[in-house]
């Protein structure tokens, strides 16, 4: 079933000067044991359109893959804990700035690259520049969630890091809705976001990045973790 905007937001934006919908889809808790493809397929179904743009928030993806991890069971490693402690926190976040959360960045990204990442990010943080570790660590890194206090229990307390083969899981949502929708595994938050699978082309995506640039969806309790994007005609 469709649900309400997060708090503060529009259900409808207006883009390059036309005007969509944004349609969030409630679901139940997803857990470790579902089929993201079933779990889709099961809310969207019904709400779908032919010529829809179905979104599926890269958390719900990575849970189902088995990629969440409590937070009592990650054991940093000193360099986690040193890396930490220079990464810069938002409003948003906490992003890499704890142990476990870095740990979980230095194995899935690679120590070298997450080392190098760090090196440039403070030669260039001292002349101003900002982002630069992200950009180097890449997606892999960007993707990592941390636990915060908003977030659905029992994923207050877990890392979830980014989904496996985005493009395939989009390709099979895709398929098991006949294909008369295009899919996008998205990772959106108060700050923008990034197209990390998609069955479209990279216009499409970029276009479905600005149509979702505010959030509507939000990260806190409004389980809703896949919506529909909707031209309005």
């Amino acid at each position: 079933m469709t649900a309400g905007a997060n708090a503060g937001k529009s259900l409808t934006v207006e883009v390059d000067g036309v005007v969509f919908e944004r349609l969030p889809i409630k679901t139940r808790l997803v857990v470790r044991d579902d089929d993201i493809v079933q779990v889709v397929t099961e809310y969207a179904t019904d709400v779908v359109r032919d010529g829809d743009l179905l979104f599926v928030t890269e958390k719900i993806v990575g849970i189902t893959q088995g990629r969440a991890y409590p937070i009592d069971e990650i054991t940093p490693r000193k360099l986690a804990t040193t890396l930490s402690k220079y990464v810069t926190k938002t409003s948003h976040g906490i992003g890499l700035g704890m142990p476990e959360t870095m740990e979980m960045a230095l194995r899935e990204c690679g120590t070298p690259r997450i080392l190098f990442a760090a090196a440039v990010a403070a030669v260039t943080k001292a002349i101003g520049r900002r982002g630069d570790f992200y950009r180097i660590a890449g997606p892999k890194a960007r993707a990592i969630d941390g636990p915060t206090k908003n977030t659905i229990p029992p994923y207050d307390s877990h890392v979830v890091l980014g989904p496996a083969r985005p493009d395939g899981v989009a390709s099979d949502i895709a398929s098991a809705l006949g294909g008369k929708v295009q899919v996008l595994i998205v990772d959106i938050n108060d700050f923008g976001g990034n197209i990390l699978g998609s069955t479209t082309d990279r216009a499409t995506s970029e276009l479905v990045r600005k149509v979702l640039k505010d959030n509507p969806l939000g990260q806190d309790h409004q389980s809703t973790p896949l919506g529909v994007i909707r031209r309005v005609v």
